[in-house]
């Protein structure tokens, strides 16, 4: 049995933390890897998933539920758990094209060299945004998830999008869910899957990015404009909700919820049939979801219904909350990803001003944050996985980004390609005992991490 994180090795700091700058600091308990940490873990699969816990191999990526803890499994039968960086990516400014021809060469330089990076600190997962193509026709790729942005492409065609911090907006924060013109479009958009159906190292594919799923969704649908093919749709539902009465009386929160699950179910059977029509090897992780959304039990129980994996981008806690990670989890029967969280460092000399991620003082800070936030991961038994957003700084002289990826540290590498060493010291550290400190409450000698949630 691999050994786990005994009480000896965890170490207690306090760390500064801003949500941005020139907004006060508070100091935070931080959980860190003290020394001497945990043992490493066993030797790794060649798709990152733990030696010492082998099962039936499939031949794609799975799930499996054993001994009441949710695993990914690997397609050669080994346990896995999914950790990755957003957005590995080379950078498009003139200053950054000539960093990364010096320090690489190019393009092949550059898989070869990140590939090496990544895997040496633990991580086995590119996650969205990431050119998974380049660095995949490596000898030795790492696994890799797809976003395809179907909600977001069909606004594109439609027209009425606009960009937002971060995700695409939509008219009156209504994402165009009851057009009758979206389930063929989604059929069509997701032909582009059969390319990459049989590639074994793809763990699955996540719809769309941070839709704005909220209690207020049937109000915002009923103020559309009256032909509004939404404004209809939210009409329907509430008059058929009434016992076929259309009275016009103003919702009621548990209207509001009903629909809100309707919504969030007529969006995943739609994508979801898509999805599987052309793929039908791959995970559907869902769509990842953020802000109210992952507080909303009905949005996790539509999609327990439709997806594999739940993922979600979990912003605005320095420590993760056990009671809503457990809700996650009951509500939708499934397990789940953070694919997005991050903390950015004042000592970066960057002005991070934009995104959702804590600001702490220094490159440390960081990397105390990382070691605090997945070892309460690691604690929860629906938890397969983590994906710090992103690989490299935003590049202030990168044209064309939306407002939140402008000027802040939210790297493992600068946008010059110069690696945080203490943010990345403090990430293997935890990324090479992942497996151990999961299973560790079970070692003979009862230490590791107590068990935690569903």
């Amino acid at each position: 049995m691999l050994s786990g994180l005994a009480r000896s090795d965890e170490a207690w700091t306090m760390v500064d933390v801003a949500s941005r700058p020139q907004r006060p600091s508070r100091p935070q308990p931080t959980e860190t890897l003290a020394n001497p940490p945990a043992p490493l873990d066993l030797p790794r699969s060649r798709f990152g998933g733990c030696g010492g816990l082998p099962t039936k191999p499939s031949g794609y990526f799975r799930v499996e539920r054993t001994d009441n803890r949710w695993w990914l499994v690997d397609p050669d039968g080994f346990a896995f758990l999914s950790i990755g960086a957003n957005s590995v990516r080379p950078l498009d400014s003139p200053a950054a094209r000539a960093a990364f021809g010096r320090a690489f060469g190019g393009e092949n330089g550059w898989a070869a060299a990140t590939i090496d990076q990544l895997r040496a600190a633990g991580f086995n997962t590119l996650g969205a945004w990431s050119a998974a193509d380049l660095l995949g026709s490596r000898p030795a790729p790492l696994p890799y998830v797809k976003l395809w942005s179907f909600m977001a492409a069909y606004g594109r065609r439609r027209g009425g999008t606009v960009m937002l911090p971060g995700h695409v907006g939509y008219p009156g924060d209504c994402p165009f869910i009851f057009d009758p013109e979206f389930p063929a479009f989604c059929d069509e958009h997701a032909a582009q899957l059969a390319l990459i159906r049989d590639d074994p190292w793809l763990i699955g594919h996540c719809a769309d990015n941070e839709l704005p799923w909220s209690p207020e969704l049937l109000d915002r649908y009923l103020a559309l404009p009256t032909p509004d093919a939404g404004h209809r749709a939210a009409q329907a539902w509430l008059a058929e909700a009434r016992g076929g009465i259309a009275d016009g009386r103003p919702p009621t929160d548990a209207e509001r919820s009903g629909f809100l699950e309707h919504a969030c179910e007529t969006y995943l059977i739609t994508v979801a049939q898509a999805i599987r029509r052309h793929d039908p090897h791959h995970l559907f992780l869902g769509m990842r979801l953020h802000g109210q959304a992952l507080r909303r039990p009905e949005v996790f129980r539509a999609c327990g219904r439709h997806c594999d994996v739940v993922s979600l981008n979990y912003y605005h806690a320095w420590t993760p909350d056990p009671e809503l990670l457990s809700m996650w989890a009951t509500e939708s029967g499934r397990p789940f990803i953070v694919t997005e969280f991050y903390a950015k460092g004042a000592d970066s000399g960057l002005g991070n001003t934009g995104g959702a991620g804590w600001l702490v003082p220094t490159q440390a800070d960081r990397g105390r944050f990382y070691q605090h936030f997945t070892l309460s991961l690691l604690r929860n038994e629906a938890c397969v996985g983590w994906h710090w957003h992103r690989y490299s700084d935003n590049d202030p002289d990168e044209a064309g980004v939306d407002p939140s990826n402008h000027d802040s540290n939210k790297g493992i590498v600068s946008s010059r390609y110069e690696p945080w060493t203490p943010l990345l010291a403090a990430m293997t550290a935890v990324n090479l005992r992942a497996y151990g400190l999961r299973v560790g409450a079970e070692s003979p000698a009862g230490a590791g991490l107590g068990k935690q949630g569903h």
